[in-house]
């Protein structure tokens, strides 16, 4: 099935204009991230070093290479535990390509790049909330031009068309 969600990843960052990105640096202790995390409300942080994205680092690293592994999270720096292939989108990438990779890839977080400079990053939530509202506005246009169409029928095309 290809279903064809319109829009861009520059679009989805106008709408999350007010959110700040929070990231954390790699020698910053996991402990450290994971209040931050929760803090912020957020799955996952950028890890960021002199401006450049190095890695990203999520709630799920923090339990599979800390918590199953029995490691101190007091102990462990980011950098140990952290994504280092960092999967990243662009402005102008389309928000079927963030599907696409999130759903082959499954990774739930995609960092935005402009050149080497990171200006946001895109959960799955905020690709799920963009395709909803694409789908609904979709549907709402349908549901007027049926009802325009209908009109048309009803009164008959002379007395529309003047």
């Amino acid at each position: 099935m290809n279903i064809e969600i319109s829009g861009k990843v520059s679009s989805i960052l106008v709408h999350k204009e007010t959110s700040p990105i929070w990231s954390i640096g790699p020698n910053a202790m996991v402990s450290e991230a994971i209040r931050l995390m929760d803090e912020k409300n957020v799955g996952a942080l950028p890890v960021v070093d002199n401006k450049t994205l190095v890695g990203i680092v999520s709630e799920r690293d923090y339990i599979r290479k800390v918590i199953v592994k029995e490691r101190s999270s007091n102990d462990t720096p980011v950098s140990d535990i952290m994504t280092k292939q960092v999967l990243t989108v662009n402005p102008s990438n389309s928000v079927t390509e963030c599907m696409q990779i999130m759903t082959e890839r499954r990774v739930r977080h995609l960092p935005v790049l402009e050149g080497t400079k990171l200006i946001g990053i895109l959960s799955m939530r905020d690709v799920v909330n963009w395709s909803m509202s694409a789908q609904k506005a979709t549907i709402d246009n349908l549901l007027l031009d049926y009802r325009g169409l209908s009109r048309f029928q009803k009164f008959g095309r002379s007395s529309l068309l003047g």
